[in-house]
C-alpha cells in the first residue's frame, strides 16, 4: 500500500510538471525538416490534388517552391491548420465586392488563417458600376489593418455574368478607375496593393499600364509568361479546381515567382508591420 501510495503521488507530481510545461508545437516534415505550420515565412511543400488537372508541357507550377490559395464564401469549410500543413503557404481572402457585399466567410477566414500562421490578404471584388473612391472606402470599412497581412488585392475582370453590372467601359477610363481605388487603399494601409487580372481584361485594358504594382494573373492552360507577353507578375493562378486536405470542394491554387528565399524576402518587405 505504501509502494502504491508514493508511486501515485510520484505520477501526479510528473503529471503536474508536464501539464505546466510548455506545450510543444505541432511540426510537420517539409524534405526531411520539421517546422512548425505556424511560422509564417516556413515554406511546406504542396501536398494537393487537381479534379481537373492540365499538362503545362514542362513549365508548369510544379517548377514553383511556394503555393498558396484564394478563398471565398464557395469555400464552405476550411481547416486552416490541416490546410497549412498540406502546403498552403499563402492565402488571398475575399473580402469586399462593389460598395454594399462583404463576403460572408471573410472574417472567419481572416482570423482562422491568421491562428494557422498562414500569411493573409484580402480582395477586391471591383464592381464597374460604382465609383472607384466609394469601392475603396468601403474596403476600408471592412479590412482591419492586421499586422502581418500581406498587401490588399483590387480583382478587376469583367463581369458578363453579373445579375446588375454588365458594362465594359474605356480602357483608359478602368484604368483611372483602378488607380484611384489602389491611391485610396495604399495610403490608408501603408503598403502597394496587388492587382489581380485575367487574361483578357489584362490585355484589352492594358492594365501594365496603370503602374508598377505587384501583378496576380490567371493563366490555366499556359504558364503567364507565355500568354502576358512576358510582362513581370508576382502570383500565377493556375487552377481553379485543386483539391487541398481541410478545405471543402474544390479551390483555386496560386504560386509566388520565386523560391523560398525570395519568399522570405518578399513578405519582409510587402507585409503589413
Amino acid at each position: 500500500m505504501i509502494r502504491t501510495a508514493l508511486a501515485l503521488a510520484l505520477a501526479l507530481v510528473l503529471t503536474a510538471c508536464v501539464a505546466s510545461g510548455p506545450a510543444p508545437s505541432p511540426t510537420v516534415s517539409t524534405g526531411g525538416l520539421r517546422v512548425a505550420p505556424q511560422d509564417p515565412t516556413a515554406v511546406i511543400r504542396p501536398n494537393f490534388g487537381d479534379a481537373k488537372p492540365v499538362s503545362f508541357g514542362g513549365n508548369g507550377p510544379e517548377r514553383h517552391e511556394v503555393h498558396g490559395i484564394d478563398v471565398a464564401r464557395f469555400q464552405t469549410s476550411i481547416d486552416w491548420p490541416k490546410a497549412r500543413a498540406s502546403g498552403v503557404n499563402f492565402a488571398f481572402i475575399k473580402a469586399t465586392e462593389g460598395g454594399d457585399l462583404v463576403d460572408p466567410m471573410f472574417r472567419q477566414n481572416w482570423r482562422g488563417a491568421a491562428r494557422a500562421g498562414v500569411p493573409r490578404g484580402a480582395y477586391h471584388f471591383f464592381y464597374h458600376c460604382r465609383p472607384a473612391a466609394e469601392q475603396a472606402a468601403f474596403f476600408i470599412r471592412n479590412v482591419p489593418r492586421s499586422p502581418g497581412a500581406l498587401p490588399p488585392v483590387l480583382d478587376m475582370e469583367w463581369t458578363p455574368f453579373s445579375p446588375t453590372c454588365t458594362i465594359r467601359r474605356a480602357p483608359d477610363v478602368i484604368r483611372s478607375e483602378a488607380k484611384i481605388f489602389l491611391d485610396i487603399v495604399q495610403a490608408h494601409y501603408g503598403q502597394r496593393p496587388i492587382i489581380y487580372s485575367t487574361v483578357d481584361f489584362y490585355r484589352e485594358n492594358q492594365m501594365w499600364r496603370v503602374g508598377p504594382y505587384p501583378f496576380w494573373l490567371r493563366s490555366v492552360a499556359a504558364h503567364p509568361d507565355e500568354v502576358y507577353g512576358g510582362r513581370h507578375w508576382s502570383f500565377w493562378q493556375y487552377t481553379s479546381t485543386g483539391l487541398i486536405p481541410g478545405i471543402a470542394g474544390e479551390v483555386d491554387i496560386n504560386v509566388f515567382d520565386g523560391n523560398a528565399a525570395q519568399w522570405a524576402a518578399w513578405l519582409a518587405a510587402n507585409r503589413h508591420p
